[in-house]
């Protein structure tokens, strides 16, 4: 990936919300999405470390569309390790294998802060690719300042 990586983070999934349809009845291929769409909260926490350190924590809307993409719009909170506030939004997709629990993840991350010692966050875009094991609960993504 191009650019400087600037945080990578583990996260658990911490909460699911379903909104008419369950997203394991979705996987287990019991029910398909219908063609409207379905939507999914997927709250997650973990650890960011690199040139962003701290906690992690947020919620990612998903849509899960009846083609097969899964639309991410992402909101979250890192608070770095000396107690400073930096929120995070991101959309991008994340692309599943029918049969396999691992879905790659690819997102569009945007950094925002009044801090004054992370202010360099503001201007920049980030590109973070990663994958989520839904089986495991676990999300890894690495990110890369542009």
């Amino acid at each position: 990936m191009k650019g400087e990586k600037i945080y990578e983070y583990d996260l658990e999934i911490t909460g699911v919300t379903d909104f008419g349809m369950s997203l394991e009845a979705i996987l287990s291929g019991k029910e398909a999405v219908p063609p409207q769409g379905a939507r999914i909260d997927v709250a997650f926490e973990g650890h960011a470390s690199g040139r962003l350190s701290g906690k992690v924590r947020g919620v990612d809307y998903l849509r899960l569309r009846a083609d097969g993409r899964i639309d991410l719009d992402i909101r979250a909170t890192i608070e770095t390790e000396d107690g400073q506030r930096i929120s995070l939004s991101a959309d991008g997709v994340a692309v599943a294998h029918p049969g396999n629990p691992v879905a790659e993840l690819s997102e569009n991350a945007r950094l925002t802060t009044a801090a004054a010692n992370y202010a360099w966050v503001n201007s920049r875009q980030i590109w973070a690719p990663g994958t989520v094991n839904l089986a495991t609960g676990k999300i890894h993504i690495e990110a890369y300042m542009q």
